[in-house]
This record gives structure tokens, C-alpha cells and sequence, in this order.
């Protein structure tokens, strides 16, 4: 289901680097000389577009999340991302690293909380992500490594969060009605994740699509039966696209229309697994989509919906949102 993926790799980069194209040589001297710089600056170019459509000056921004797996160091990206976007000196900055395809998913839950309890604040959050992190070439022992290398893909995306928005000059995509995490029991070993002289190594469990749909209805039900949501099909669905088979998995265990996971199953075919900036490429894929067919609301003419990042752990971010009106920029 992936067409394509973009990646700040390149073949000069690789043949001056031959260790990264080698199964299991030293070579993070390389890649971080290479993550260092490039993260921020990719997640400045992703913060840039969300800071002009967003409308309000730079200086309004009072917190930065930045999320990455790649190129960490010290100070880190939120602080190089502070410096080339000029925020302010007293801008308040949380760095979060090593939170895999949650990332996004669980930066919005801080951001909610950061937001509803700093007045006036507005949250910046941008999630950069590479996969030159982990690339290295092929082992006939280590297939799940191969599947990784088909999977991931390069990019950034930015969010501002707040809370009391002015509708003058702001435009609301969603609310953030509230933000859980759960964690499977027994499968820390489903996905596990270590940085090494090699780069960052990764192991993926044939039976993470599995795991995650026998457990996600209950941790929907949790999320939405507050709000006297039952109706699953009556829902809007940003869902983490971890892999072919965990969207496949998730539609068949919840027994969703076809269309359902149309946003998701389009990024994963345009991007690949994006990490954690992909639930924010969904996001944006299921906005634009609403305005281009002369939806209603954001949330392809819903109200009510839900966004779930997947992680190690395994880890399950559930966001419930309502969608708001659709406003042309």
C-alpha cells in the first residue's frame, strides 16, 4: 500500500558512508552528523506553514514539543528549532524523544494539558522524523528488519495548540476532548527499539496488527462511552497507518465502512510510515479532503471522532476530537 516516501538520504551521502549500506557496521558518527542538522531543519520548514496559516505573530507561541527518534543531542532540536524560527527566548520548550509512532498522539495530550492550564497559551508542536536513523542494508536472518526498511518513511509536520481561541484570526481545526494512554499488557517485546554504534536497531513482532485490534474496542469504548458514542461507523478515524496490516486489522476488528480509514491509507501510499509526525499528516489529509468535497466540519462532515497513535510498549494514544466547521484559508 506505499507508493512512495521521501528521504533526506542520498546515494553521494551513502557511498561516502559505506558502513550505513552494511547490516550491522558502526556508523552513528555518520548519521547523527547528518540527523543533527536536518531534523530541525525539516521541522522548521513544517513549523513555518502552520505558523502563516495559523495567523496570529511568532511571538504568540508560548511553548514548543518537539518530537523525533533521530539525532539526539544536546542542546537538542527544540532549541536549534527555537533559535531558526526566532521564538522568543522565554518560549517554554519540552524535548521528547525515543516515543516512536505515539509521538504525535501523545504530544497533542501534553499540549491539551499545557494549554488548559497556562492562559493565553499557544503550543507549537512539530514532530521531524528520518528514517536514516535505522537504515542499513539487507540480512537474510533479520527479515523484520527488511520489513522496516519498505516501511518508513522522511518527514515533519506542525500543530499549534490552544485553548479560548480568537475567532477573529483563528481558525480551529478540532477540539480536543480528551487524551488517554493505555498500555497492552505482556507485549513489551512487540516492538522494541535501541540505539547502538550501528544506528537505531529495531525489532517488529508479526503480531503487532493482532494485538493491537484484540484490545482496541475496549480502550474505545472507555474513550467514548462517556459521550454516549457507540457507533463506530458514525465516526471520523485518524489512525495511526503503522503498516498495511494494523489499518487492515483495525477495519475488520471494528468492522468499519471501507472509507472509513480513507485519510490514514492515503498517507501511508503517498509517505510511508512517517513515525510520529504520521497522525498529523492524517490530520491534515482528512482537513484538506473536507474542504476540497465542501464538507461541513473538518472531520469529513462529522462531528465526533477519534486519532490513535500506536507505539512501544505497545503503547495506544487515544485523542477523541470534535471536529469544527470547515473555514477556507
Amino acid at each position: 500500500m506505499i507508493k512512495k516516501r521521501f528521504m533526506v538520504l542520498t546515494e553521494e551521502f551513502l557511498k561516502e558512508n559505506p558502513n550505513m549500506c552494511e547490516y550491522m557496521s558502526p556508523s552513528l558518527n555518520a548519521r547523527q552528523d547528518l540527523l543533527v542538522r536536518a531534523i530541525p531543519k525539516l521541522g522548521e520548514e513544517a513549523a513555518i506553514k502552520a505558523i502563516e496559516e495559523w495567523g496570529p505573530p511568532i511571538s504568540k507561541i508560548t511553548h514548543l514539543i518537539f518530537c523525533t527518534t533521530s539525532g539526539i543531542d544536546m542542546p537538542g532540536s527544540d532549541f536549534q528549532l527555537t533559535k531558526l524560527l526566532g521564538l522568543s527566548p522565554s518560549v517554554t520548550r519540552i524535548m521528547m524523544y525515543q516515543q516512536g509512532c505515539a509521538a504525535g498522539s501523545t504530544a497533542l495530550r501534553l499540549a491539551k494539558d499545557l494549554a488548559e492550564n497556562n492562559k493565553g497559551s499557544r503550543v507549537l508542536i512539530v514532530c521531524s522524523e528520518s528514517m536514516a536513523t535505522m537504515f542499513r542494508g539487507p540480512n537474510e536472518n533479520h527479515i523484520d528488519s527488511l520489513v522496516g526498511q519498505a516501511l518508513f518513511g522522511d518527514g515533519a509536520a506542525a500543530i499549534i495548540v490552544g485553548s479560548d481561541p480568537d475567532l477573529l484570526i483563528e481558525h480551529p481545526l478540532f477540539e480536543i476532548v480528551s487524551a488517554s494512554q493505555t498500555i497492552i499488557p505482556d507485549t513489551e517485546k512487540a516492538v522494541n527499539v535501541h540505539l547502538r554504534e550501528e544506528g537505531l536497531t529495531f525489532h517488529l513482532h508479526k503480531d503487532v496488527p493482532k494485538l493491537i485490534s484484540e484490545n482496541i474496542e475496549n480502550i474505545l469504548k472507555h474513550a467514548l462511552s462517556p459521550l454516549g458514542l457507540s457507533d463506530w461507523n458514525s465516526l471520523f478515524w485518524i489512525v495511526h497507518p503503522g503498516g498495511r496490516a494494523v489499518l487492515e486489522q483495525v477495519e475488520l476488528k471494528l468492522n468499519l465502512d471501507e472509507q472509513k480509514l480513507r485519510a490514514s491509507k492515503h498517507v501511508l501510499s503517498e509517505y510511508g510510515n512517517l513515525i510520529g509526525a504520521c497522525g498529523l499528516f492524517v490530520i491534515d489529509e482528512m482537513r484538506n479532503k473536507s474542504l476540497e468535497d465542501g464538507k461541513s466540519t473538518t472531520g469529513e462532515g462529522l462531528d465526533w471522532g477519534v486519532l490513535f497513535g500506536f507505539g512501544p510498549g505497545l503503547t495506544i494514544e487515544t485523542v477523541v476530537l470534535h471536529s469544527k466547521p470547515t473555514t477556507k484559508i
